[in-house]
C-alpha cells in the first residue's frame, strides 16, 4: 500500500517510539510505501529512493486512490529553503502549511501577474506561494551534459551551507552528512543511497580518490563530503565549532584544513 507524506518534515524512526532515534525525514508530497504496521499508530515505510523507517500514522495520507491521484499530477519541488503556502494570492493570507526545500507540490495553471502560483496539495488542498521558490521536479536526471550536472550538484549542496547539524535530517531546518548528499543529489534526478556508504545498486561507484572532480563523493568512517574541487569539499558535522554544514579542504596549507579527515579517506564515489 502506498502512503503520502502530509506533514513538512515526516520523521523516520528506528523503532515504533517516540522520541527515538531519527534515521531519516520523508518530506511533504513524497510517497512511500507501507511495509508492516507493527503496534497501533505506528506504520514501517520505504521510501521511493529505498530507505526504510517506522512513521507515525498521523503524519500520512491513507488509500491507494489517494496515492494514485496524487502521483499523476505535475509537480515541482520547494527551492526556497522555508516558504509558506497561503490561502490567498496575497502576503496577509493565511498560512495553510510552511514548507522546506525538497517539498513536492502540483502547480496549477501558470503564474499571475504578481508572481503568485496556484498550487494544489496532496489533502486536495489549493493554496498558493511564490513562483520564485518552485523548482522543477526531476525523476530522472536532467539531460544537459556531465559538466553542467556536476555543477547543478554542488550549486544544489552549496544552498544548505550555513543550517545546523541534525542526526537523520536533510532539509534546511537540519540535515546530517549523508542526508546533505543523498539531498544535492535527489533534487537533481538522481537516486542514491541515503547512508554514507556506497551501496550496491544505486549509481554511486567507487573511483580512485585522485581522480575526484567536483560532486563526487568523499567518504570516510561514518561520514561522506561532497568534493567541491580545488581540495575543497563541503559537508554537514557535528564537529564543536562547525555544528552544521560548512565547507573545509584537504591542504594542509589552507586555512579551511581539517586534520583529522583527509588521513581517514577510505573511498570516493562518482555516478559518472
Amino acid at each position: 500500500m502506498r502512503v503520502i507524506v502530509n506533514v513538512p518534515i515526516c520523521p523516520l524512526i528506528l523503532r515504533p517510539a517516540c522520541p527515538g532515534e531519527r534515521v531519516d525525514e520523508a518530506l511533504f508530497g513524497m510517497a512511500a510505501e507501507v511495509l508492516d504496521a507493527p503496534c497501533p499508530g505506528w506504520f514501517r515505510v520505504r521510501t521511493h529512493y529505498g530507505y526504510t523507517g517506522y512513521a507515525e500514522g498521523r503524519h500520512l495520507l491513507f488509500g491507494e486512490d489517494c496515492a494514485e491521484s496524487w502521483l499523476r499530477l505535475p509537480k515541482a519541488v520547494i527551492t526556497k529553503a522555508l516558504c509558506d503556502v497561503l490561502s490567498a494570492p496575497a502576503v496577509e493570507s493565511w498560512p495553510l502549511v510552511s514548507l522546506t526545500r525538497g517539498a513536492l507540490v502540483s502547480p496549477q495553471g501558470a503564474p499571475d501577474g504578481k508572481g503568485w502560483q496556484r498550487i494544489f496539495l496532496p489533502d486536495g488542498r489549493t493554496g498558493y506561494t511564490k513562483r520564485s521558490f518552485l523548482g522543477p521536479y526531476y525523476d530522472t536526471p536532467p539531460h544537459f551534459g556531465e559538466s553542467a550536472l556536476r555543477a547543478a550538484i554542488v550549486e544544489t549542496a552549496m544552498g544548505y551551507l550555513g543550517t545546523h547539524y541534525r542526526w537523520g535530517g536533510k532539509t534546511p531546518m537540519g540535515i546530517d552528512c549523508s542526508g546533505l548528499a543523498s539531498m544535492a543529489y535527489l533534487l537533481n534526478g538522481v537516486v542514491i543511497w541515503r547512508d554514507a556508504k556506497l551501496k550496491e545498486g544505486y549509481p554511486l561507484h567507487p573511483i580512485p580518490p585522485e581522480s575526484v572532480k567536483p560532486a563526487d563523493l568523499l567518504f570516510f568512517p561514518g561520514h561522506v563530503a561532497i568534493y567541491l574541487g580545488d581540495g575543497r569539499y563541503l559537508h554537514s558535522t557535528a564537529k564543536d565549532g562547525s555544528d552544521g554544514v560548512v565547507v573545509n579542504s584537504l591542504d594542509p596549507s589552507h586555512p579551511d584544513y581539517r586534520p583529522d579527515l583527509p588521513e581517514k579517506l577510505t573511498a570516493a564515489g562518482s555516478i559518472f
